[in-house]
């Protein structure tokens, strides 16, 4: 009834307001009936606000009721609730509680100033009062617990919804992902047929097989080295928290000192199978892009990687880089012109393989060509200077060459495929068709709308790669010059071929050095300056060894240049038992770079990405934004102490 009232309350007071000025009109005209009509009103207004008073007043009466019954201490209030209510003081002690709550949480004993914190195990007290409402778990019950606060105290109730948990849990545990299995190396352990390559292949495949029955997953055969997987989601979190250790079962067996090694994609949270396989795809595509032996899931868009710490393996077929250099002509003759560019701050991998389209471009096609790059900033200015002298107009800024670019610009991108790290963004943007040319592991942002993608991450380097375009294409098209960038990128990137080289490196020198590539013109490219040279010595003295790792820092008064970091983490790989090599330097007012090297024991492409950078298993790098130098060794130190050396 009172809930009616208080509805038409505003509603007289409005008309009984307006009755004011109607009885004065009528006094005017009838002085008697008017006097009567305001006095009516009079009245109306005084019962007006009265009722709404009392009604104020009932409100307040029954907020104060509940509240009351809320943090009353009595057990006669908290006993009329049917679920488990515990009052506890303002520092989370037990005060009082029903019986349901002594039957639940305290088996029929008394827990009177024990600490609420006891019965929500794992919650934050602070945190649970600021939300209200949480989820807690005690004594294998699930419970949904409200919180009331005031200035005295506080109020728990719990919801035993265990049945309702458990049946959402079991679904959500029963999701199933498909995955992509594939091995790397197959042909390594098939190619030749005595009886030790036979049984190395059978263990590895019995492993296999073994893992799928361990944990129940549905796995078919889909080819000689690829396989499909069904698993549900409780055994894809077992894996993921055993960090796939698959993966070291798989690489333990060995033939001719050779690991066999796993790639796994994994398509996560897709409302249906075949979205699934389809994300499964992709994400075995980015887990062999990356160098296989590692495992890629793939949820909305989002990748989480484990393993990756093998060796590449060197792929000797050529198979594949012929079939894309075919696709690289065509799309040439397509262009109306070419611009060639890489990544900023370009080293002598960028350079030479840039030369090397450039002299395929105009020998070969007789088309327009440009490298684009920022000349100033470059760590291989002397080569730059070394190709200009016969073509002044090979090398244009960055600025320039966005001017020259348009929707019929074909852009060949050289030793990166992250958008990131391109010499310019409004360069590739512009541009209406792209090639990307790169060997380094693939990343999750990697250029995804490029024509043509040669991507080999077990070559040695850019250079390497153009190089075999350019003996399918036109192996007459270099001169010595253009040879001897090549062979210095190859030399740059492999150490003086003694990283990340393989068969096809020494083929890809081999047939630079017959077009005329000079080795000791290519050597005094890496000549130091007597400054250099002391600022490397001093870098390389004040290294710190952690977990196997040499590290240092160039302080801001050194001022060390990008090429004498590189030289210095080099360098550091030669101290013993040191597994990989890290130089921390800052290049501007806000940003730190950190250079990179391994022998492979540690995968250093790994640690970077840690650190938001990337690049290949031996040689990586990031940058860090806003941080000094000895807080960008922090962080280091931090991803560093525990990792696993292989």
């Amino acid at each position: 009834m009172k809930k009616h009232v208080w509805t038409v309350v505003p509603s007289f007071l409005f008309l009984a307001v307006l009755m004011i000025p109607m009885s004065g009109i009528t006094i005017i005209d009838h002085p008697v009936v008017g006097f009567i009509e305001l006095g009516v009103t009079l009245i109306v207004i005084t019962i007006v606000f009265v009722t709404a008073l009392k009604f104020r007043n009932y409100i307040r009466d029954v907020a104060q009721s509940a509240m009351k019954d809320c943090f009353d201490p009595s057990q006669k209030s908290i006993e009329m609730l049917q679920t488990p209510v515990a009052i506890c003081g303002t520092h989370g002690e037990l005060i009082a509680y029903n019986a349901l709550f002594r039957k639940v949480f305290l088996d029929e004993y008394e827990g009177v100033n024990a600490p609420i914190t006891a019965f929500i195990p794992g919650i934050d007290l602070e945190g649970a009062l600021q939300m209200g409402v949480f989820d807690s778990e005690y004594a294998g019950r699930k419970f949904t617990v409200f919180v009331r606060v005031n200035e005295k105290g506080m109020m728990f109730e719990f919801i035993d919804d265990t049945y309702y948990k458990n049946i959402a849990d079991q679904y959500f545990d029963t999701q199933t992902s498909v995955a992509l299995i594939v091995f790397d190396n197959i042909e390594d352990f098939s190619s030749d047929a005595d009886q030790e390559a036979a049984a190395a292949h059978l263990a590895a495949e019995n492993i296999l097989y073994e893992w799928a029955t361990e944990y129940d997953i549905l796995m078919r055969r889909l080819g000689e080295n690829r396989y499909i997987a069904i698993l549900e989601e409780a055994i894809l979190n077992r894996q993921m928290d055993d960090k796939f250790s698959l993966l070291d079962r798989i690489r333990a067996i060995r033939y001719h000192g050779r690991p066999a090694t796993l790639s796994i994609g994994i398509g996560h949270g897709c409302p249906s199978l075949t979205q699934s396989a389809s994300m499964a795809r992709k994400a075995l595509d980015m887990s062999l892009g990356r160098g296989g032996d590692q495992v890629a899931i793939l949820t909305d868009n989002e990748y989480v990687f484990f393993g990756g710490v093998a060796k590449g393996i060197e792929k000797t077929s050529k198979v594949k880089v012929r079939a894309i250099s075919q696709q690289i002509a065509e799309a040439i003759e397509m262009s109306d012109h070419v611009l060639v560019t890489g990544h900023r701050f370009s080293d002598l991998d960028c350079i030479g393989a840039a030369a090397g389209i450039y002299s395929l471009v105009t020998k070969k096609f007789n088309k327009a060509c440009r490298i684009v790059t920022d000349i100033e900033r470059s760590m291989a200015r002397d080569m730059i200077e070394k190709l200009s002298d016969s073509r002044d107009d090979m090398f244009i800024y960055p600025e320039n060459g966005v001017m020259l670019s348009g929707q019929r610009t074909l852009l060949i991108i050289v030793d990166t495929q992250s958008p990131d790290f391109i010499e310019s963004e409004r360069l590739y943007k512009n541009c209406g068709n792209v090639i990307v040319i790169d060997h380094h592991r693939k990343m999750v942002n990697a250029i995804d709308n490029a024509s043509v993608i040669l991507h080999e991450p077990n070559a040695s380097s850019a250079s390497e790669l153009v190089t075999e375009v350019i003996e399918y294409l036109a192996d007459d098209v270099l001169n010595h010059t253009e040879a001897e960038a090549l062979l210095a990128g190859i030399m740059l990137d492999t150490k003086n071929f003694v990283i990340n080289t393989g068969v096809r490196t020494f083929e890809a020198a081999a047939f630079l050095r017959k077009k005329g590539a000079d080795t000791v013109a290519v050597r005094n490219v890496f000549a130091n300056s007597l400054d250099n040279y002391r600022e490397k010595s001093l870098l390389v003295s004040s290294a710190q060894i952690v977990n196997h790792c040499a590290i240092t820092v160039a302080d801001d008064s050194l001022r060390s240049s990008r090429v004498v970091c590189a030289q210095a983490a080099d360098d550091l790989l030669l101290i013993q038992d040191t597994y990989a090599s890290f130089v921390i330097s800052r290049i501007d007012a806000r940003t730190v770079n950190i250079s990179a090297r391994s022998f492979g024991k540690i995968n250093v492409q790994l640690v970077m990405e840690a650190l938001g950078g990337g690049g290949h298993q031996t040689m990586a790098a990031t940058q860090l934004k806003g941080v000094s130098v000895e807080e960008a060794k922090e962080q280091l130190i931090h991803v560093l102490k525990d990792w696993k050396i292989q």
